[in-house]
């Protein structure tokens, strides 16, 4: 098995998980000096806003008002920390 580097989530609430990925992974998505739990911390909240997405606006029927919230948080979450709308990075808009 190749080399690993792993992290540790921590929650407001306490509760904590842990995640190991390939350090060649985390090697091959650095942009410079990248800390790797920035890498991370990219990785996720870009899953997040892929999951939301998908939910919002792929699935059968229409999302109720609290779920689209969730969404544009999301997203104004998402263009606060990479600098540009989802749609924009992925070429994916609605």
């Amino acid at each position: 098995m190749s080399e690993t580097v792993a992290f540790t989530i921590e929650g407001d609430d306490g509760s904590t998980d842990e995640v190991a990925v390939p350090a060649a992974l985390l090697e091959m998505l650095a942009e410079g000096d990248e800390p790797a739990a920035g890498i991370i911390g990219d990785l996720a909240l870009f899953s997040c806003a892929q999951r939301v997405h998908a939910t919002v606006h792929h699935a059968e029927g229409e999302p109720d008002d609290d779920l689209a919230a969730v969404e544009e948080e999301t997203m104004e979450l998402f263009e606060e920390r990479f600098g540009a709308s989802f749609s924009e990075l992925t070429g994916h808009s609605h």
